[in-house]
């Protein structure tokens, strides 16, 4: 068989029939009940998880950062709820010293700015064994200059479910007291990056009307506190924002949304 054959036959995709417009659509929308469902659920089971008990974090966890020593409750940075993820960047792991474990690049690489979840007073953290000196060299060159990052220096990657594999926690203080809310792993780890993804883990949860939450949990009008990443604080743009947001939602009005 001649070279182009080949590569033709390999390339190949198992193309189903052409059908018309009509039937594009209706086929569409056979789906999109499907989707509705799927996204219903999840709205559910994130409510679920806003009602786990809370585990109390008795041991005092230090971990080294840019400026030093710091403990569990300093990487909140002053914010009520802090996620953080387990990266491999250390000696043993492929890649070392230039690169992080591919997986855990992957999750950095998708990671949106902060600036959403700080919003949210919700932090995301990196952990992983790596000198503070390497984590530095690599988040310059791998443009994660966003992602606080740390060096664990005791049993907190093994005590909390992730020794030799990734994985994803959810924390939450109350004054200093803090508490595990939820942990994800394996599966539940490749979607994470998203604004979404990570405040559905957390207790508190989006914080819009919308969301099935316990009664204290903090709620807003959906939509009304997104801003551009640099302009959370910034009182003249967010009035813009508000404005444009409800006029949106006054012209869609009993549109279905969900």
């Amino acid at each position: 068989m001649k070279t182009k054959e080949v590569e033709k036959k390999k390339n190949k995709v198992n193309q189903p029939r052409i059908g018309s417009p009509e039937e594009w659509e209706a086929a569409r929308q056979q789906l999109l009940v499907k989707e509705k469902k799927l996204t219903h659920a999840r709205d559910a089971l994130a409510a679920e998880r806003r009602r786990m008990p809370w585990l109390a974090v008795e041991k005092k966890y230090e971990f080294d950062g840019p400026k030093g020593k710091v403990r569990l409750l300093d990487l909140f940075d002053g914010r009520r709820q802090l996620i953080v993820y387990r990266a491999f960047f250390e000696p043993g792991v492929v890649g070392w010293p230039e690169h992080a474990c591919v997986g855990c690049s992957m999750v950095a690489d998708q990671v949106a700015h902060p600036a959403h979840l700080n919003a949210r007073d919700t932090t995301l953290a990196f952990a992983s064994r790596a000198p503070q000196a390497d984590i530095q060299r690599l988040k310059a060159r791998m443009g994660w200059q966003f992602i606080p990052w740390y060096t664990i220096t005791d049993g907190f990657d093994k005590e909390f479910g992730v020794d030799e594999w990734h994985g994803t926690n959810a924390f939450i203080r109350d004054g200093d007291r803090v508490f595990r809310t939820y942990f994800i792993n394996n599966r539940g780890d490749e979607q994470m990056g998203n604004t979404w993804n990570y405040l559905d883990i957390t207790a508190l949860g989006r914080q819009e009307q919308w969301e099935d939450s316990p009664e204290a949990n903090p709620q807003t009008l959906p939509y009304e506190w997104w801003r551009w990443h640099d302009k959370y604080g910034n009182d003249e743009a967010s009035a813009k924002v508000l404005e444009q947001v409800r006029r949106g939602r006054a012209a869609a009005a009993g549109g279905d949304i969900t």
